[in-house]
């Protein structure tokens, strides 16, 4: 059985329960970085057999996880920090592990992204999380791109170096949002400093960054402007029956069709 464990994204107590059972428990341990993995196992009296899966090496370590599962042993799979696959390698042993058929599981435990949402203040019930933005200027671009008419709360996740340019990059595409950014999450230094994007954020960066983000404003519909009827003989003009553009017309103006309907009943 394979059990994808997250763990602390800073406070090594933030670990749970189920989480220490599990590695206790492993026969052998997959990790991001043997050395980082090795630092929370020293702190909890844990020694297992470490094996690194990484994104340079995660098609063959995918291999020899489903190996070992069939072989019977229990793995255990964590990265840096958090939980594996978001962000971290873990996706391709998912996969390879699905095409096989053989069974896993998650222990869930912290999240520096959900942890971001609430440090942020922005509005959380509705979000996307994009993660990591490509390096590439033009790759970058194209990414916001696809995310700049959404009305969710969007989240990222940045690296110091790129913290910066990011920040450009989501004002150019965006334009103004208010927006946060929040870093050393769970630790004594933790911080969410709220900006505007014309802004940028100040100060020298340091430690891994989420970006949370204002989504879209609601645009207003300029045909909304018009009279129910005019409203209702635009579409007609485009060749529309006079029921569909009625239903056209009541959704433009987030209004029921019923509402608009004795606007339409003399229109011939």
């Amino acid at each position: 059985m394979v059990s994808f464990v997250a763990t602390p994204i800073g406070n090594l107590k933030d670990i749970t329960l189920r989480a220490l059972e599990t590695l206790k428990e492993a026969d052998v341990i997959f990790c991001e970085d043997t050395r980082h993995t090795l630092r929370l196992l020293n702190a909890y009296e844990i020694k297992k057999p470490l094996f690194a899966c990484h994104k340079f090496n995660e098609t063959e370590a995918a291999q020899k996880i489903l190996e070992a599962s069939r072989e019977g042993k229990k793995v255990a799979v964590v990265s840096d920090a958090g939980t594996p696959v978001i962000s971290d390698p873990g996706n391709i042993v998912c996969k390879t592990l699905r095409e096989a058929g053989e069974p896993y599981t998650l222990i869930p435990g912290a999240c520096a992204f959900v942890a971001a949402l609430v440090l942020s203040a922005l509005p959380a019930d509705q979000f996307a999380f994009i993660g990591f933005l490509p390096d590439k200027k033009g790759e970058k671009y194209k990414v916001l791109e696809a995310y700049k008419d959404l009305r969710l709360t969007l989240v990222f996740h940045s690296a110091p170096q790129d913290v910066d340019k990011d920040i450009a990059a989501m004002y150019e595409v965006f334009g103004e949002r208010r927006a946060a950014a929040v870093r050393e999450i769970t630790k004594i230094h933790e911080e969410a400093t709220q900006f505007m994007l014309s802004e940028g954020l100040a100060g020298e960066k340091r430690g891994e960054y989420v970006l949370v983000v204002q989504g879209a404003e609601e645009k207003e519909n300029p045909l909304n402007a018009l009279s129910p009827e005019e409203h209702i003989r635009y579409y007609m003009a485009q060749g529309l029956p006079k029921k569909e553009a009625l239903k056209r017309a009541a959704k433009d103006r987030g209004v029921s069709k019923s509402e608009l309907y004795p606007y339409a009943i003399n229109i011939e």
